[in-house]
């Protein structure tokens, strides 16, 4: 399950230097005192063309979070560059504080990093579905694999105008309005779209919204607790539908597929370390270092003792067989037994049977084979002659 104190998102930049992105927001972060300080690892490092970036800051009272964010080249050409941020904090999160994935990119509008990159769909913003039944069930199944964004489906009761444009994000907390993707249905869609939610076991109203539960669903997930009757796509705040958004938000879900290495990374292999965490950690390592050294001292210490011993028992052992009385040696060769005498005497009088030879061999048995069909033919005939009697 993932960790009440870690907060992880995922997505991609659009085609174009991310790192140079990056690298200018955070300093301007550092600058606004918005984060305590960041790093970029060199790139011997990381793995072969990854980026990483490290950065901490302060939220509520003082509670410090770290965050590492990884960026990698897409799939294929002109496919951008994905990014994967794992933050934690020292204590439960809190989806009040800042978006980690806010401070570290910047908010201009024209820089594409917030996109899902297995839909390519904008995170925060309202997204049309597809207007064939089969690309909307293939864009939700593919859009819930993972885990990483919570997907909402709305469908639209009647055209709207740009009132009715506004994203659910907008009335989110700050810590999940980068994680949620907004999908919109026309009026006349929302029978393809029940057909193709069929398989989730979820089913949207008519004018409302449902919270598309996953793969796999997240633990007390029911679908009548996550679906909205009435969504009222005016400008308006959609309380009911924010209060799902957010409860399901805290409902215990896996990790997504791959933040459990990023996570070990940001615990195992930090870099970014003030004055006092430094001197923590090489007080940590002496006192390391001064365990192994008495260990080894202790073996040292064991292992003489026993060579010590061992030698005391092997002087020991040589004196008692100086000490010992040595016995009569014999005088000749050992004496013959009577029984070997009588074996040896008995082994004398064997009478050897002389080898037959191969065709007297052969002529002795077939002589044996005719009388035994003579003696078969007799008592045939016998049998034969006792039935005709009787």
């Amino acid at each position: 399950m993932t960790p009440d104190t870690v907060w992880p998102a995922r997505g991609r930049h659009a085609p174009g230097s991310a790192e140079d992105v990056l690298r200018r927001s955070l300093q301007q972060r550092k600058d606004s005192r918005a984060i305590d300080d960041f790093l970029e690892l060199p790139e011997d490092e990381t793995a072969p063309a990854e980026r990483v970036f490290e950065a901490r800051w302060r939220v509520g009272d003082d509670v410090t979070v770290r965050a590492r964010l990884s960026l990698r080249p897409g799939p294929g050409e002109g496919d951008g560059q994905e990014w994967l941020l794992v933050a934690e904090a020292e204590q439960p999160w809190d989806h009040a504080w800042p978006s980690p994935a806010g401070l570290f990119w910047p908010e201009d509008p024209d820089i594409a990093w917030d996109q899902d990159p297995a839909t390519r769909l904008a995170l925060g913003e309202i997204n049309p579905l597809p207007q064939d039944d089969r690309e909307i069930r293939r864009l939700l199944r593919s859009a819930v694999r993972g885990g990483w964004h919570i997907h909402v489906v709305v469908h639209e009761a009647m055209s709207t105008d740009d009132r009715g444009r506004t994203p659910v994000a907008r009335w989110l907390p700050p810590g999940l309005r980068h994680g949620v993707v907004e999908h919109h249905a026309a009026p006349q869609q929302l029978r393809g779209l029940n057909w193709a939610l069929r398989d989730s076991g979820v089913e949207v109203p008519r004018g409302g919204a449902v919270v598309l539960p996953g793969v796999p669903a997240p633990e007390g997930y029911d679908a009548r607790d996550f679906s909205v009757r009435a969504v009222f796509l005016d400008g308006s705040e959609p309380a009911d539908l924010v209060d799902a958004v957010t409860r399901f938000a805290a409902l215990p879900r896996p990790l997504p597929d791959g933040a459990e290495d990023a996570l070990t990374a940001l615990r195992e292999d930090w870099h970014l370390l003030t004055l006092r965490e430094e001197l923590d950690r090489q007080r940590g390592l002496v006192a390391m270092y001064a365990e192994a050294l008495e260990a080894m001292t202790k073996s040292r210490d064991l292992y003489r003792e026993a060579a010590e011993s061992a030698h005391e028992a092997l002087a020991v052992y040589q004196e008692a067989v100086r000490a010992a009385p040595a016995g009569p040696q014999p005088s000749g060769p050992p004496a013959v037994s009577p029984l070997q005498q009588l074996t040896r005497t008995f082994e004398r009088f064997k009478v050897k049977r002389p080898a037959t030879p191969a065709g007297d061999q052969k002529k002795s048995d077939e002589k044996s084979h005719a009388r035994s069909a003579e003696a078969s033919d007799a008592e045939s005939t016998a049998d034969q002659r006792v039935t005709s009697e009787r």
